[in-house]
Order: structure tokens, then C-alpha cells, then sequence
């Protein structure tokens, strides 16, 4: 998206799929830039789908342990314009630290709860689950704004759906 001589970039960002994925989600990830999947795809279809709407960098959680799912990085860094950023499913493995490495954000799933926290000028990123819903926890995923001016997050919690509705 330009805005004046500004570029931003729209990225989706979901993770814990669970080969599940909802009609919602793929209405409110298209127009984004590229798409980042913190792991636990669960089916190789998911990524096939989400390819369809943008580049996609995904990486490997631990319900993906099928031989399709051995091509995915355990974590990637995600080079955008003024910003990297740091992808791995679970934030307990982190082995880094992501501001003196330069990173500004790191974006993780696993635990099914979204959040946003600022530490130390890094942005940690879970935008929940949009796969199955888990105990009470919502069903959420998140569009990362990136531009000169920093980063900007937007956590979407979607409504109940029948989850047939899906078709996976």
C-alpha cells in the first residue's frame, strides 16, 4: 500500500492451523503482501491455499511432523523493507536475542493465546490460533503494518463459524 512516498507492507500472520482452515481467515489475509504461518500447518494444503492470496514463509510446529512438512525451516527470518523479523513456532526455543541480533519483531504460535508485547524495542508477536478452536481461547490471527515509521499490529478475533463451513 503507498501512502504518499511512504511504502507499507501488509503482512497476515497466523499460525496453529491445525490443517483447518477457516473461510474467515482467508477473507480477511487477502490483499496482504505476503503471509507468515507460525507453524503447526497440519496439512500441506493449508500452505498450498494461502499461496494462492501471496507469497507465504512458514515454519515447522510441533504437530508438523509428516514427511511433507520436513521442507519447513524450524525458524526464519523474514527480511522486509526497513524491518527484519524472527519466525519460529515456539517462543520457549527461542536461542537468540532479538534486539542485539536487530531484529524487530519475533513472531511465534504454539500456546493458541494471542498477544502483543514490546520488550527492549522488539515486538513479540502470537496472533493466536485461526485453526480449531482449543478450550475457551479465541480464534484469532493478526495483520503486521510494516513502514519507516515502525510496526504496527492489529489483532483480528473472528466469530464462531460452523466448522464444516471450512472444508478441510
Amino acid at each position: 500500500m503507498e501512502t504518499g512516498h511512504r511504502k507499507t507492507t501488509r503482512l497476515g500472520v497466523i499460525a496453529d492451523t491445525h490443517g483447518f482452515l477457516r473461510p474467515q481467515v482467508i477473507e480477511v489475509l487477502r490483499g496482504a503482501d505476503r503471509i507468515l504461518h507460525a507453524g503447526d500447518v497440519g496439512k500441506p494444503e493449508i500452505l498450498e491455499r494461502l499461496r494462492s492470496l501471496a507469497p507465504v514463509s512458514a515454519v515447522r510446529g510441533n504437530v508438523d511432523v509428516e514427511a511433507w512438512s520436513a521442507a519447513l525451516p524450524q525458524t526464519e527470518v523474514i527480511q522486509i523493507p526497513g524491518h527484519d523479523l524472527y519466525m519460529l513456532h515456539n517462543l520457549d526455543e527461542l536461542d537468540l536475542d532479538p534486539a542485539a541480533a536487530g531484529f524487530a519483531a519475533v513472531i511465534y504460535g504454539h500456546s493458541h493465546r494471542p498477544a502483543v508485547e514490546w520488550n527492549g524495542g522488539v515486538l513479540y508477536l502470537n496472533p493466536g490460533s485461526c485453526g480449531p478452536r482449543r478450550f475457551s481461547l479465541p480464534i484469532s490471527l493478526a495483520i503486521l503494518n510494516a513502514s519507516e515509521q515502525g510496526l504496527d499490529v492489529e489483532l483480528i478475533e473472528l466469530g464462531d463459524s460452523d466448522e464444516r463451513e471450512a472444508g478441510n
